[in-house]
């Protein structure tokens, strides 16, 4: 099932668009403020991303901004009133993928998004996030409060498995194995500690990875 995530305070519009989208399949959560979309995006990333320009808490141009600072391929679409040529220029600069103007045909904007899925396939599959944290597994680039940040492969390898499981507590004799021991490298158990503690000094302590004493290590929103 396609997720969708829809940013629009108007609730006549938001309201055909969901019904539309999910009498096809789709899966469609609106956010009636550009901070509640921000933490939704935060916590998960949908597949496609629809914007309003204007919202009850600042502008559709810095919600893609901020989307292009951290999920370089998060396919963005704009729906919004503003169809002077300045406007869609700036739209387009800003980072969307697309630009339609209201009115607009739900069929059309259906098929706008439909073009777009098939050139970006499942996004939401190459990034992991959590809090600042965001993982981009084509580049192989970590982001922290979208500043990148140089890993080494085992810090790398490390974060990725954590987000991997994200809400699940790991093992340290499973991130041994997972990290280290599958390249037939024998390291102590401390070996993991100093590597989480480099980890997260370069992360700037996240409140979101979180020791389980005695046991391993856990990453959650």
């Amino acid at each position: 099932m396609i997720e969708v995530y829809y940013a629009e305070d108007d609730q006549a519009i938001s309201s055909a668009v969901k019904e539309y989208l999910e009498r096809r399949g789709y899966r469609v959560t609106i956010f009636s403020t550009i901070a509640a979309a921000k933490q939704a995006v935060e916590r998960s990333l949908p597949q496609i991303m629809l914007v309003d320009w204007n919202m009850p808490d600042g502008n559709g141009r810095g919600l893609c901004q901020w989307i292009r600072a951290n999920w370089k391929e998060l396919p963005v679409i704009f729906l919004t009133v503003r169809g002077d040529s300045r406007d869609i220029v700036s739209g387009f600069q800003e980072g969307a993928d697309d630009y339609v103007v209201k009115p607009f045909e739900l069929d059309v904007l259906h098929q706008r998004m439909l073009a777009l899925l098939r050139r970006t396939g499942d996004v939401a599959k190459q990034y992991l996030s959590c809090g600042h944290i965001a993982l981009d597994r084509k580049r192989v680039a970590v982001t922290c409060e979208g500043e990148e940040v140089s890993l080494s492969q085992s810090e790398y390898q490390l974060l990725l498995y954590l987000l991997q499981n994200k809400g699940r507590t790991v093992t340290r004799e499973k991130l041994l194995e997972h990290v280290w021991d599958v390249n037939g490298n024998f390291v102590t158990d401390n070996t993991l500690t100093v590597t989480m503690k480099r980890l997260r000094e370069k992360l700037g302590q996240p409140e979101c990875l979180k020791t389980v004493r005695s046991v391993g290590y856990r990453i959650e929103e």
